[in-house]
């Protein structure tokens, strides 16, 4: 294939493309809502008032907006439906002639959506993310053709690293640098790797993007098998996402049949293929040697490093690891290039992130927002603040590996440092909005529970330590505990996060020690009084 059959593929899909469009989301999120009856229903309607030839009802990816749907919207003309059920859908069909339509509308200029900035999520909710064909009217693979055809590998290594994009799932190394390190490593074998082990509580930021545009995120798993010269890609997805799973098997199929994906890509020497790997559901496998055990069929525990994978990864070749939203950030990088990327966001955090907002929140849902974004503007603006009006308390980022951020602190910008500084991190994406009511020592104990129950036991201070942990935690919401015990608390916490082996262990303490720190009045009132 080269660029005119690309351009050829895009003219068709445009061509055949109807008037009128009734976009309905079919993601996760609104297949639980009854998207997919929806989706169904409006086809028939669309049949039985005998307007095939002028509009088509088509299943599209993650809107974002996910406390009001099942969403549906009318293009050319933008018009918004909320919360619309499969016995709308005549309804809704009839209303396009003009008749009178009774379904709740939502506001194209709401502050959720018009607060954002969309990079990765550029085509949800825009294309049907199980046609290729969409994807390539949507200008999609003429990245890869691109780097393949106008750029040495060398190039878009410099391309990756001058962009300032730092690793999405939760570390924030510079991607460019990694990039770097494999393709200067020696090895008979490269191999590129999507870590795709989303499992944070309240996280669906990767798994939208997989169910949602997969062909983004196959193209950049290629352009980075260009880059750093492997010839071999694996997607590691856990088994809780089928329905990411079976569009990227659509996918991965439809690039082969066109040769995207295979031998000689465009014409060129560049070979590349991608296989998807599932994983069983182990929090502890989002650790990058972990996810590498399990690829070889191993039990998914980590190992010490160096080597890293970078230098001694799969069957210890070298390997590159990135997540889900990372991958899906390089096309329009080589797109539109580096120095476009790095104008967005803070001197340090470029880009946009993505996050998934929910808890106490009017508006839950997944935004794109750009680095340096205030928590207040996340929070207020776009989450519109609780449901029922009353205070927020504090929000958590990070999963279990982040902090309670209070809301004297939303004035904090959202970047990878400010973050830190008070406590917390960027994390893969999760962002869960507590109001007063909340609990924040049971909260804490929530997400002990959750790392101690997701520890591989490899290591004693990830195995025992998080244990006592809960057992002291919940010793202290008894009621029986004393202020001493918030001491041995806090040295507990720093002895597991310090000799843990891997970042589950060494994140496991920071939600106890963020709200020990912003809210340790509510430690001290369930502990028995000094006598």
């Amino acid at each position: 294939m080269d660029i005119s059959e690309l351009y050829a593929i895009a003219e068709r899909e445009q061509a055949r493309r109807k008037p009128i469009r009734i976009h309905c989301c079919t993601s996760s999120g609104c297949q639980a809502s009854g998207g997919v009856a929806l989706h169904q229903q409006l086809q028939q309607a669309v049949a039985a008032a005998g307007r095939q030839a002028e509009v088509d009802a088509v299943a599209v990816g993650c809107m974002g907006f996910c406390g009001q749907g099942p969403m549906v919207v009318v293009e050319p003309d933008h018009v918004i439906f909320e919360r619309v059920r499969p016995d709308h859908a005549a309804e809704l069909v009839a209303g396009l002639a003009g008749a009178p339509c009774s379904i709740e509308r939502g506001d194209p200029n709401h502050p959720f959506f018009v607060r954002q900035m969309h990079i990765v999520r550029r085509n949800g909710g825009h294309i049907d993310p199980e046609r290729i064909e969409e994807y390539i009217a949507a200008g999609g693979y003429q990245a890869l053709y691109q780097a393949v055809h106008d750029m040495s590998p060398s190039e878009v290594i410099e391309a990756i690293s001058r962009s300032g994009l730092r690793g999405r799932g939760g570390g924030g190394y510079p991607t460019g640098l990694k990039w770097a390190t494999v393709a200067k490593s020696r090895g008979e074998r490269k191999f590129v790797v999507c870590n795709g082990d989303e499992g944070d509580p309240g996280a669906f930021m990767d798994r939208s993007i997989l169910e949602s545009d997969p062909h983004l995120v196959l193209e950049g798993m290629c352009i980075a098998g260009y880059a750093v010269g492997a010839s071999q890609g694996y997607l590691y997805v856990r088994g809780e996402y089928p329905l990411a799973i079976s569009r990227l098997q659509k996918a991965i199929g439809q690039a082969r049949r066109l040769g995207i994906l295979g031998s000689q890509i465009f014409d060129t020497a560049f070979d590349f293929k991608i296989d998807i790997r599932v994983g069983a559901g182990a929090f502890v496998c989002g650790e990058e040697t972990a996810l590498i055990a399990s690829i070889e069929g191993r039990r998914g525990q980590p190992r010490p490093r160096p080597p890293y994978p970078a230098e001694r990864g799969l069957w210890g070749c070298p390997t590159l690891i990135n997540n889900v939203e990372t991958l899906a950030n390089i096309a329009p990088i080589i797109s539109n290039g580096a120095d476009w990327y790095a104008a967005i966001g803070t001197a340090q955090s470029k880009g946009t992130k993505v996050f998934a907002l929910t808890g106490k929140v009017r508006n839950t849902g997944l935004i794109e927002v750009p680095m340096g974004i205030s928590l207040r503007e996340i929070v207020e603006d776009l989450g519109g603040g609780t449901p029922d009006g009353s205070p927020i308390k504090a929000v958590q980022t990070g999963g279990p590996s982040g902090g309670c951020i209070p809301a004297s602190l939303f004035h904090t910008s959202v970047d990878y440092e400010s973050l830190a500084q008070v406590g917390s991190i960027m994390g893969s994406g999760g962002m869960v909005v507590m109001d007063a009511a909340t609990d924040m020592v049971e909260l804490a104990r929530f997400y002990v529970e959750f790392c101690m129950d997701e520890s591989c036991g490899k290591c004693i201070p990830c195995r025992v330590g998080t244990v006592q942990l809960h057992r002291l935690l919940s010793h202290i919401r008894s009621g029986a505990a004393t202020r001493a015990d918030l001491e041995n608390l806090a040295q507990l916490c720093n002895l597991v996060r310090e000799t843990s082996l891997c970042g589950l262990g060494q994140s496991a303490p920071n939600p106890v020690l963020s709200t020990l720190r912003y809210f340790r009045e509510e430690y001290e009132a369930l502990c028995q009084p000094e006598p």
